[in-house]
């Protein structure tokens, strides 16, 4: 009769045990995916303020304006972020178009005076400021996510559920030395590299 009681305890202890575990892990692959979404809404913002600066500099450069903003459309996501490894790329292609677009601002002085210019600027590099807090926030959950999911004993709940550790997104070191210095008569604000 004990035995039996013990056995029922444990048994309701283990389903507990495992329910709230599953709980954990759901709300923490949540937080990662909602991570990922404002990283997406910030990356289309800096893409659309991108596509305005090539916009703007249509009058002045012509033709080679249509170059950048036909490389912003094919280098642009468009089936969303969904992974660690879409948002590596679309920061990939983004430091592609922006050295492009840095190339043909030094090519037309007149243009980077501009207040349009400088506006457009400064509205890209507050994105890239959200974007980077998002891309932190991102891999604080995936942390805690990869925590969970890799040690004992919740990695057994992880491994019958079939929660895998989410990837980290990485910053291309090489991509960041070559990327253009939007403040090239001084020194990047606090807070904010090169691109």
């Amino acid at each position: 009769m004990i035995a039996g009681i013990i056995l029922i305890a444990l048994i309701v202890i283990i389903g507990l045990w495992f329910i709230s575990t599953q709980r954990e892990l759901v709300k923490l692959q949540e937080l990662c995916k909602n991570a990922l979404s404002q990283i997406e809404v910030q990356l289309n913002s800096r893409w659309d303020a991108l596509l305005n600066l090539a916009g703007a500099a249509r009058e002045i450069a012509g033709k080679e304006s249509e170059t950048i903003i036909k490389a912003i459309e094919a280098r642009r996501p468009s089936a969303g972020i969904k992974t660690a490894a879409d948002v590596n790329a679309s920061q990939s292609g983004f430091a592609d178009v922006m050295n492009r677009l840095m190339v043909v601002t030094e090519a037309y002085p007149d243009f980077k005076s501009h207040p349009l210019y400088q506006s457009l600027m400064n509205d890209i590099n507050s994105y890239e400021d959200k974007v980077r807090m998002s891309r932190m926030v991102y891999n604080d959950s995936a942390t805690k996510l990869n925590r969970y999911v890799r040690q004992i004993p919740s990695n057994i709940v992880a491994s019958l559920l079939h929660f895998d550790v989410m990837e980290y997104i990485k910053i291309d070191d090489e991509k960041k030395r070559d990327a253009p210095n939007l403040f090239p008569n001084q020194n990047p604000p606090t807070g904010m590299s090169q691109a």
